[in-house]
């Protein structure tokens, strides 16, 4: 019982952090254009990025 104490604190956290991280990755457009990404790794005549 108390492992509780301990494990749950650290289980809120962390979803806590994770539901942040996904919320900041979708006020910074993060997964805006997601078709243009899986088509430039089809296309062979991309000139290479600097």
């Amino acid at each position: 019982m108390q492992s509780l104490y301990i494990l749950l604190p650290i289980a809120l956290f962390f979803c806590f952090a994770g539901l942040g991280l996904f919320v900041w990755s979708m006020n910074s457009k993060q997964f805006d254009d997601l078709e243009r990404e899986a088509q430039r790794i089809l296309e062979i005549d991309t000139p290479p990025r600097d």
